[in-house]
C-alpha cells in the first residue's frame, strides 16, 4: 500500500513551506498569542497524535492528510524546541545536541527492528510509526540548529538561511555525482530542510530592526498556509488513487 509521497522536487518544496509555516506558526501560539512554550507544546504535540493516529488509519497516500501530520510535527518541534532552549536553559547548541542523540536513538531502535532505512519501503504500522517519529525528532532539531545560526553566530536570519541552503546544495551534489547512500542523504536533508524553514520564516516574522522583513507571525503565518495550501492542492490533483492491497 502507498501511502507516502514520491520524493521529488516538489516534495522537498512543500517541506520547506511547511517547516517554514511551522516555525512561524509555532511562535505564533508561543509568543503572539502568549500560550507560552509549554502549553503550547501540550497542544501541538496533542494535534501531531491525532493527525497521525488518521494517517496510520487510512489505506493510500492523502496529501492533505500527510501534509497535515509534516505541517504538525514542524509547529511542535518549533515549542519543544524553544521550550528546552529557553524555557528550561539548555540553551541552543547543547539542546541540538540533545536532539541529535534522541534521533540517533530513534535510528538504533529502527535498524535493530529490522525494518528498512528506505523511505519508499515504509510499510507497516511499526514502520511508519518509526518514520513519524524519526520526522517529529529531526524537525525539532532542525528548530535547534535554525535558531543556534540565527542568534548565536553572526549570520543572522538570511545568512543562515543562506549557509543551510549551501548545504542542501552540497547534498544534492552528492546524490547525483556519488554513490553516497540516497536513505542517509534523504535524512540528511530532511533535517537541514527544517532549520532552512526556521530560518527563512524567522526572516519573514521578525522586525526589520532583527534583520527580518516585518510581517509579524501572523502576517508570515497566512503567506506561508497560502502557499502550501495551493501545493497541496497542486498535489491532490495529480495524484491519483492507488488500488488497495489484495487480502
Amino acid at each position: 500500500m502507498k501511502k507516502l509521497p514520491e520524493i521529488t522536487l516538489v516534495f522537498w518544496i512543500m517541506k520547506i513551506a511547511a517547516t517554514t509555516l511551522g516555525e512561524t506558526g509555532g511562535d505564533l501560539l508561543a509568543q503572539t498569542l502568549r500560550v507560552g512554550y509549554a502549553v503550547s507544546s501540550l497542544v501541538l504535540v496533542a494535534v501531531f497524535l491525532a493527525s497521525l493516529a488518521a494517517q496510520l488509519g487510512v489505506r493510500r497516500f492523502h496529501p492533505v492528510l500527510y501534509w497535515s501530520v509534516i505541517l504538525s510535527t514542524s509547529t511542535a518541534g518549533t515549542t519543544m524546541s524553544d521550550f528546552m532552549n529557553r524555557t528550561a536553559g539548555l540553551g541552543y547548541f547543547l539542546g541540538a545536541l540533545v536532539l541529535t542523540t534522541a534521533l540517533g536513538a530513534v535510528f538504533a531502535v529502527w535498524k535493530l527492528s529490522g525494518r528498512p532505512f528506505d523511505v519508499t519501503r515504509v510499510t507497516g504500522f511499526r514502520g511508519e510509526a518509526l518514520y513519524w517519529t524519526a520526522i517529529l525528532f529531526s524537525n525539532t532539531l532542525g528548530t535547534s540548529l535554525g535558531d543556534f545560526l540565527s542568534d548565536d553566530t553572526r549570520l543572522g536570519f538570511g545568512g543562515g538561511a543562506l549557509l543551510i541552503a549551501g548545504a542542501i546544495a552540497l547534498v544534492l551534489a552528492l546524490r547525483r555525482f556519488t554513490a553516497v547512500s540516497a536513505t542517509l542523504l534523504f535524512w540528511v536533508a530532511f533535517v537541514l530542510t527544517r532549520p532552512l524553514g526556521a530560518t527563512t520564516g524567522d526572516f519573514f516574522s521578525k522586525p526589520v530592526a532583527k534583520g527580518g522583513l516585518g510581517y509579524g507571525t501572523i502576517g508570515a503565518s497566512l503567506i506561508l498556509a497560502a502557499v502550501l495550501l495551493a501545493l497541496v492542492a497542486y498535489q491532490t490533483r495529480r495524484t491519483r488513487p492507488y488500488a488497495p492491497a489484495a487480502p
